[in-house]
């Protein structure tokens, strides 16, 4: 069975940075996006990449302070976040498709059929 193994959470202090990597087992999915839900809210799209074609998306509350990349060789995906803050405490979660989408559905959790199991990420001081 296809997995989506998360790795990198950690209670880091307002400014800091964490790295967070996706790793698919048995496959390579065409395309990645990572989410995030914080407590007593919805799960939101925070960045999309076409793992060949190299598209990137990004919500605008993260965009300029996250990165998504990936590595082909170790069929991993990362998640570099930079200058977080106490707004960004979550629980975020990779996700993958076999199929490419059309940007007026990346952000939607519905178009994704592969999920990890979450890693929490708090900002705190």
């Amino acid at each position: 069975q296809v997995q989506l193994m998360e790795s990198g959470g950690g209670l880091v202090q307002p400014g800091d940075s964490l790295r967070l990597s996706c790793r698919a087992s048995d496959r390579t999915f065409t395309t990645y996006a990572w989410f995030r839900q914080a407590p007593g809210k919805e799960r939101e799209f925070v960045a999309y990449m076409t793992y060949y074609g190299g598209n990137r998306y990004y919500a605008d509350s993260v965009k300029g302070r996250f990165t998504i990349s990936g590595d082909k060789g170790e069929n991993t995906v990362f998640l570099q976040m930079n200058s977080l803050q106490p707004e960004d405490t979550a629980v975020y979660y990779c996700a993958a498709r076999v199929n490419r989408l059309v940007l007026s559905g990346i952000r939607s959790r519905e178009n994704y059929a592969y999920w990890g199991q979450g890693t929490q990420v708090t900002v705190s001081s």
